[in-house]
């Protein structure tokens, strides 16, 4: 898979005329937002390395004496380590292995890779509801605004929908938007993708809600990269 950070001039002046052509035939109003990343994933990161540190303890509890043994290569065989010294170098052994666990994981595209998919798809979707609120929710006279949303880094997409288009449209027939708009993604074409996904999102609302005399244009075409 092609690794995208950015959309291109030619990729926002294609999704922007998608937008304008998908919205002749209906009064929805699509508004496209892309992110190079949903989350930090820090906690990711700090997951991993805390279960690093605990399976030494957890290792040192099931094989003691391997572990005294290992140790007790520092005394040069002059007598045994007592359990204050043993402690101490659990301690040592952990904090060493918790630091080169977050630290090798402080190099994004590995933290992304850790982190389970069903966490990224969470926060995906968290964060698409919060652009949603901000920039398309209840800020049409109809509620018929519709957010589609790409996160780059994760090569995840949501389509959040105001009340309106919710109630009429079941989740379900965004399907083919989404999976035309992930396939083009993942070949590296960010803009074709979102402009597939646009185009297929304005025939749902042509068919639920045409386009009427009183429709004007209340939220901008334009693609918002962030």
């Amino acid at each position: 898979m092609v690794r995208i950070t950015t959309l291109t001039s030619e990729d926002h002046a294609l999704i922007s005329a998608a937008v304008t052509a998908a919205e002749r035939d209906t009064d929805g109003e699509i508004v496209t937002i892309v992110s190079e990343r949903s989350d930090q994933y820090h906690d990711a990161a700090l997951h991993y390395a805390f279960a690093a540190a605990l399976a030494v303890i957890a290792l040192a509890a099931i094989s003691p004496g391997a572990l005294e043994t290992k140790f007790g290569w520092f005394s040069n065989g002059w007598g045994a380590l007592d359990a204050r010294m043993l402690l101490f170098g659990v301690l040592i052994v952990e904090t060493v292995i918790f630091l080169l666990v977050r630290y090798a994981l402080a190099w994004m595209p590995l933290r992304m890779a850790l982190t389970p998919r069903s966490t990224r798809a969470r926060r995906v979707r968290r964060r698409a509801i919060q652009y949603f609120k901000v920039g398309a929710e209840h800020r049409t006279g109809a509620r018929v605004g519709i957010l589609l949303f790409l996160s780059l880094d994760e090569r995840m997409a949501e389509i959040v929908a105001d009340e309106a288009i919710h109630k009429a449209v079941p989740a379900e027939r965004w399907g083919e938007a989404m999976a035309a708009l992930i396939d083009e993604v993942r070949e590296g074409r960010p803009g074709q993708g979102m402009a597939a996904a646009v185009a297929s999102i304005g025939t749902i609302l042509a068919e639920n809600f045409p386009k009427t005399e009183s429709d004007r244009n209340e939220l901008p075409d334009r693609l918002i990269e962030l």
